[in-house]
C-alpha cells in the first residue's frame, strides 16, 4: 500500500503541516489504521479509496480518530492529483464523518469546500485560561473547539501554555478536541493570526490546522467585514491560508508539497 508524507498549507518543505496519505485500493480494518498512525507519528494520517465518484475518507491523529482536518484532506487531494489518480481538472469529493467535503485546483493553489463551524460564547470551564496562560478579550466554542481571542499577534506568538495542565482541562461538549487561541494580525498581508493546541487528541500544538479555520473565518469575516481574509498560523513551521466564506460554508485555499513516498509493508 503507497504511502505519502505532504508538507500541507506551504509552498515549500518542511514547513506547514505534514501528513501522511495511505492511498488503498479498499477499505481497511480500522485496528490496523490506527497503528498506523501511530507508526507515522504526525498529527494526521489520512486513509483513503475510492468509493464509486466519491473517496472515502478518514483522519487519524496518533491517538484518536477525528471527524474533520483540513491539512490533510488538503494533502490528500495534493496526492491524488499528483499520482494521476485524477485529471487536474476533475474535483476530489470526499465522503467523511464531518460531511461532504471537496477540493479543486486553482493554479498552484488547492481550495477544499468545507462546513462552517462558528463558535458561540461561552464560559470557559475550570482551568483553561490558566493552562493556555492567556488574558482573553472574547471566550467561545463551537461542536469541536474553544476559541480563545486574545490582545496582540505579539502575546500569540510568545504563548507557552502548560500542556500537562490543558490536558486534564474537561474541554466538555460533543467532541473533546482543543483550544484555538488567535489575535487580530499586525504582520502585514494578514488579517488575522492563530495558534491551535490539543494534547487531549495527541498533538501539543498543531503546525497548521485547516478546520480551526472554519471558526476563525467567521469569527474574523463579521469583525473585519470582509468574506475573504488572508490568515497565519503562527506555529514553530507555520503555514498560511486563505479564507473565503460563503453562507454555510467556508472555502480554505493552501499549498502543498511532497515530501516522502513509500510503501507500507504486509
Amino acid at each position: 500500500m503507497k504511502i505519502f508524507q505532504v508538507d500541507a498549507f506551504t509552498d515549500r518543505r518542511f514547513a506547514g503541516n505534514p501528513a501522511a496519505v495511505c492511498l488503498l485500493d479498499r477499505p481497511a480494518d480500522e485496528t490496523w489504521m490506527r497503528q498506523v498512525a501511530r507508526e507515522m507519528n504526525l498529527s494526521e494520517t489520512a486513509f483513503l479509496w475510492r468509493d464509486g465518484e466519491t473517496f472515502r475518507l478518514r483522519w487519524f491523529t496518533p491517538t484518536v480518530e477525528v471527524d474533520l482536518c483540513g491539512h490533510a484532506t488538503l494533502a490528500s487531494a495534493h496526492i491524488l492529483w499528483e499520482t494521476g489518480t485524477l485529471s487536474p481538472e476533475e474535483t476530489a469529493r470526499f465522503a467523511t464523518r464531518g460531511g461532504a467535503l471537496a477540493a479543486r485546483r486553482n493554479g498552484n493553489w488547492i481550495e477544499l469546500d468545507f462546513p462552517s463551524e462558528a463558535a458561540t460564547a461561552a464560559s470557559p470551564p475550570a482551568g483553561l485560561t490558566a493552562a493556555l496562560g492567556v488574558q482573553p478579550l472574547w471566550i467561545g466554542r463551537n461542536r469541536l473547539d474553544w476559541l480563545v481571542e486574545i490582545e496582540s499577534e505579539d502575546d500569540l506568538r510568545r504563548l507557552d501554555p502548560d500542556f500537562r495542565a490543558l490536558k486534564a482541562v474537561p474541554l466538555g461538549g460533543p467532541v473533546e478536541r482543543g483550544a484555538i487561541v488567535t489575535a487580530r494580525a499586525t504582520s502585514p498581508g494578514f488579517d488575522f493570526v492563530s495558534r491551535y493546541f490539543a494534547p487531549a487528541a495527541g498533538i501539543d500544538e498543531d503546525p497548521v490546522t485547516g478546520s480551526t479555520h472554519c471558526c476563525l473565518g467567521p469569527f474574523w469575516g463579521a469583525r473585519l467585514a470582509k468574506a475573504e481574509l488572508v490568515a497565519y498560523q503562527a506555529s514553530a513551521r507555520g503555514g498560511t491560508l486563505r479564507v473565503r466564506l460563503g453562507g454555510d460554508r467556508v472555502f480554505l485555499s493552501g499549498q502543498a508539497v511532497t515530501v516522502l513516498r513509500g510503501e507500507i509493508l504486509e
